[in-house]
């Protein structure tokens, strides 16, 4: 018998999205709709053979790891985890296997990622969240909105998500420029974008400056107190990454005293937002539950690859290999 956990389940989709069954009677496959505390984990999980993440919401170290014994395989969703120790576990040998791609766009398309990007940086310069809750009390017009035409989209990271943001841009009528530590005149040539050369020039030139950079210990903290301070008064900070790519205290203090005009966020540093959060008492900010990978297709797409990745391992051939 094989025991299969499905994590973060927060849809209650996860069953009825791949062909789970088609595992055989032998694999016993039970889905998390709840985050499940940190110090809960070992509990909870020890008798599970198979452990499957959505990407990093919840964060696999050394310490909970080494306390599931019963540990044969991991799947994540992604072909990278920041939150799992995908060394410990090469070093145990138990292997790791990932999804590409998320099926969420057709080719020519834009990710549903940027999708997503694209709707939080209308919300927050056409003030939509704001004004939907000032008719619903009975206000009418608090603000005036402001215009995309004319204005910088300050790009961090020039990757798949960052490239196909500027499609869109482009059809609003604005300048894109773009920098990251990696990128290069050439890949910013190709997409059709001004490479600036320093991250406070990008700061200091965005109109909307949206991240599009994979977690790492190069990009944790990447965005904090000084950056935040060089971005323009009337400024929007988008984040549909990760979190932790930008101080989430420092996020707070700038938007509370103004340093920046809005932040409209998709990611967090924990996740789900816990109940009465600090940012959900301001009003200048836009909030989306991690939805940049959740659509229909994508969902589909990725748990069936983790139904692949499973029968793979059980065939003894894993594949999708993280090392």
């Amino acid at each position: 018998m094989t025991r299969v956990a499905v994590l973060d389940d927060y849809q209650f989709r996860g069953y009825e999205l791949a062909d789970w069954a088609s595992l055989g009677p032998e694999v016993i496959v039970e889905f998390f709709h709840r985050r499940i505390e940190p110090g809960h984990l070992p509990l909870v999980l020890g008798g599970f053979n198979v452990l499957v993440l959505m990407r990093e919401r919840t964060r696999f170290d050394r310490a909970v790891l080494s306390q599931l014994p019963a540990l044969e395989l991991v799947v994540t969703t992604g072909m990278r985890n920041a939150s799992l120790d995908v060394a410990y576990l090469n070093e145990r040998g138990v292997p790791v296997s990932g999804t590409d791609g998320t099926g969420a766009a057709r080719p020519g398309g834009v990710p549903s990622t940027a999708e997503v990007a694209w709707a939080l940086i209308l919300a927050a310069v056409k003030r939509v969240a704001v004004e939907d809750r000032a008719i619903r009390s009975g206000a009418w017009q608090l603000g005036v909105p402001t215009n995309l035409a004319g204005s910088t989209l300050g790009l961090a990271g020039l990757g798949h998500l960052g490239a196909a943001m500027v499609g869109p841009a482009r059809a609003f009528g604005m300048e894109v420029i773009a920098w990251s530590e990696n990128l290069t005149d050439a890949r910013a040539t190709e997409v059709g974008v001004t490479r600036v050369a320093t991250k406070e020039e990008l700061l200091a030139r965005s109109d909307v400056l949206s991240i599009h950079l994979v977690l790492s210990e190069r990009t944790r903290g990447l965005f904090g107190e000084a950056e935040l301070h060089r971005m323009k008064p009337t400024a929007v900070l988008v984040n549909t990454s990760r979190g932790p790519i930008v101080d989430e205290r420092a996020l707070i203090t700038a938007l509370r005293r103004r340093r920046i005009a809005a932040a409209a966020l998709d990611v967090f540093d924990r996740e789900p937002l816990p109940a009465h959060h600090p940012l959900t008492d301001l009003d200048n900010v836009v909030l989306t539950p991690h939805l940049g990978y959740v659509s229909e297709s994508g969902l589909r797409h990725m748990y069936g690859q983790v139904v692949e990745d499973i029968a793979a391992f059980r065939r003894g051939e894993p594949i999708r290999r993280i090392q």
